[in-house]
């Protein structure tokens, strides 16, 4: 039985769907890895005497070790202990803000829907209008579009949400957890979103920040000078918790993936002993991916609108590929090839048509650039993975019925979802 989220991909689709469904993910993770160990460090370096690019290699090294000597169960007990300390944290800088603030949540709600910016409230969930700008700037369709592909593409399409499923006890255990885990996401996002609307309130029209905190210390910085000594520690361990907790999630699940998608298949006599071995290698050289990504990371001024698209860059459209194996009756392995080669342009295509003239790589023509420019008008740039999520699957079932399945070795007839979770 195989660890591996892509493994089935390739019964229905051949090798190719397998093994370029695990290198997104892992190209993904690292990236995110990086965005995870620049976010926190910034937070940790605003507080201690220590420079951020040190802070960075610090964090990164430990999350490394402490992956590397407990393998998926203690990747996931300390992860249970790390998001038990997380919504504490949460809930504890929930109460002081709104404690602070006088009126309470009702002087929040209030100063932050009377605020405008670009013609919407803090508080709004952007224009619920239908029209061909739907999609170009962050309207309310816009967004649950992109919230539903984004997190679908999580818990269906992530190694790290899927090796978890895999050590459940029973497929049960397993669709429980899926649930426990959409439905808890819903209140923490938005207790983490009420914290950045009441930190804005505060110090906005309450409070004083030093005119050299910048917009992305504002959080530290409340921290360490406006909570008490005992609570200050207990919130900058929380944003440690859910910061190693992620990291060595996306450690532990890449190095899986490089083991079964990558090595396993090309060397199958390995013995167990040589493949723990391999695994603890990869973890490091993952883990240095990562710190590396991190200090690129702090050259960006907009670390979440630089990862909101990243992430759909690096998704690659692989859900699309998911979707179809488990509910589509595809018998050709060139269609789905074809048509993720589609999904691919059409994420670079709005990729670039949200670029700025002068961030365009210098490969692209000024012919081409010039010629898709004016999409950007239509789609938002961070739609660039959900357009290609959607271009594959569109593709792949408009040229379905006109093909069948020639010689060659049959794929399973059997869609993925009605076939057992195995562990």
């Amino acid at each position: 039985n195989s660890l591996s989220a892509y493994e089935r991909l390739e019964n229905r689709f051949g090798r190719w769907s397998r093994i370029y469904a695990a290198s997104f993910n892992v190209l993904y993770h690292i990236g995110r890895m990086g965005m995870i160990l620049y976010g926190v460090s910034l937070a940790v370096s605003t507080v201690a005497p220590v420079p951020l690019k040190s802070m960075i290699v610090v964090i990164g090294v430990l999350v490394i070790v402490y992956t590397l000597l407990g393998g998926i169960e203690a990747v996931i007990w300390t992860d249970v202990l790390q998001s038990v300390i997380l919504i504490g944290g949460i809930l504890l800088c929930l109460v002081v803000l709104i404690g602070l603030i006088p009126g309470g949540v009702s002087e929040i709600l209030q100063t932050a829907s009377a605020q405008t910016d670009g013609g919407s409230n803090r508080l709004s969930l952007g224009s619920v209008r239908l029209n061909r700008f739907t999609f170009a700037g962050e309207t309310l369709w816009a967004t649950l579009l992109f919230g539903f592909v984004t997190n679908l593409q999580n818990f269906a399409a992530d190694q790290t949400y899927v090796q978890r499923y895999f050590t459940a006890s029973s497929q049960q255990s397993a669709q429980r957890s899926v649930w426990m885990g959409a439905i808890a996401y819903i209140p923490i996002s938005a207790a983490l979103f009420f914290i950045g609307t009441a930190l804005f309130v505060y110090y906005g029209h309450h409070g004083e920040l030093p005119g050299d905190v910048s917009s992305r210390d504002v959080l530290p910085w409340f921290i360490m000078h406006k909570l008490p000594a005992g609570v200050s520690g207990l919130l900058i361990a929380a944003i440690l918790a859910a910061a190693m907790s992620t990291v060595d999630s996306s450690l532990n699940s890449s190095s899986t993936l490089l083991l079964c998608d990558g090595i396993r298949p090309l060397f199958p006599r390995l013995t167990d002993r040589t493949e723990l071995r391999l695994l603890r290698l990869m973890t490091v050289l993952l883990g240095v991916m990562g710190i590396s990504a991190a200090l690129f990371m702090t050259r960006i001024k907009s670390i979440l609108d630089a990862w909101w698209l990243l992430s759909g860059i690096l998704s690659g459209g692989t859900l699309a590929l998911i979707l179809l194996a488990r509910f589509s009756r595809i018998q050709s392995r060139i269609i789905p090839l074809f048509a993720t080669f589609v999904g691919i342009c059409a994420i670079a295509v709005v990729t670039l048509a949200g670029m700025k003239p002068a961030d365009v790589p210098k490969l692209v023509p000024d012919g081409l650039y010039t010629a898709i420019a004016p999409l950007s008008t239509y789609i938002h740039q961070r739609m660039a993975g959900t357009v290609g999520t959607l271009t594959i699957l569109a593709v792949a079932m408009l040229l379905a019925p006109f093909t069948r399945l020639r010689s060659g070795r049959r794929p399973s007839e059997t869609p993925l979802w009605k076939t057992p979770l195995s562990r």
